[in-house]
């Protein structure tokens, strides 16, 4: 028990203090850069594809394609960012939870929605150019994230939702909802990354667009892929932070 002291001695209360201080963000402000943050990264995979990947179609071709990166990003990451912070908000910590339990599972659903016709997006572009299904990585990755989704959306909806769910099942099921809730997030990310640079790999093959040669559309989407992993770390650290957590009140709403 003498090392720590010593050691915080050796450091010194006030600059302990100081780093704390220095790290006490407040909510809102970083609520309102990380929601910047992903509107620009919803911004730039909407460029990258309509700037350098022809546009955007339902015929089927390669245009059909590029509805899959736009709408995983927005949806798979973004929107579901979203989602996991809404009990963040200080506002939310008073009064009826369920208004908040409904926000909260309705951005999920809609991020599942934009999710599901990424899928399809990519699925009719390969049908129709004869490309096989779900060969590499990042296919594997993005599937066995979106069935997670899928599954977590359900069981939260049925745990804390329903209001015959006894209040025993949701103490248990809530830290398992909350571990899910980052890890899916950060299987999106490295879906998303995966997918940047796959597409990259396929695309920048020849003369002098070689991917080696980093012309200015790599460029670009590398620095999107990195943006798209800012923003999740971001997400999973204000989860993480205890002081932006919602206090467990044993209160009427909290058993709605």
């Amino acid at each position: 028990m003498a090392a720590p002291n010593d050691e915080e001695g050796a450091v010194g209360p006030g600059c302990h203090h100081s780093s704390t201080a220095m790290l006490d963000v407040p909510f809102l402000p970083f609520c309102a850069f990380l929601g910047t943050l992903g509107l620009l990264c919803v911004a730039m995979v909407g460029t990258w594809c309509q700037h350098w990947r022809g546009g955007f179609s339902l015929d089927g071709s390669s245009r059909t394609f590029n509805w899959h990166p736009v709408l995983m990003v927005t949806g798979l990451v973004v929107l579901y960012g979203a989602a996991a912070l809404v009990y963040r908000i200080p506002n939310t910590w008073s009064g009826p939870k369920l208004p908040w339990k409904v926000l909260h599972s309705s951005l999920a659903l809609g991020a599942f929605i934009l999710t599901v016709l990424g899928l399809v997006a990519v699925f009719r572009f390969h049908n129709s150019q004869g490309t096989p299904n779900m060969y590499s990585l990042h296919s594997w990755m993005g599937l066995a994230t979106v069935l997670l989704f899928s599954c977590q959306w359900v069981a939260g909806f049925g745990a804390f939702l329903l209001p015959w769910a006894p209040t025993w099942l949701r103490a248990c099921y809530k830290p398992i909802h909350v571990f899910f809730g980052s890890t899916i997030l950060m299987l999106s990310v490295a879906s998303c990354m995966s997918g940047i640079n796959e597409k990259l790999f396929f695309s920048l093959k020849n003369g002098t667009m070689q991917y080696k040669l980093l012309p200015a559309e790599a460029v670009f989407a590398n620095t999107l892929g990195l943006l798209i992993l800012i923003f999740g770390v971001l997400v999973v650290a204000a989860l993480a932070r205890p002081s932006w957590k919602r206090p467990d009140g044993d209160s009427p709403d909290s058993r709605q």
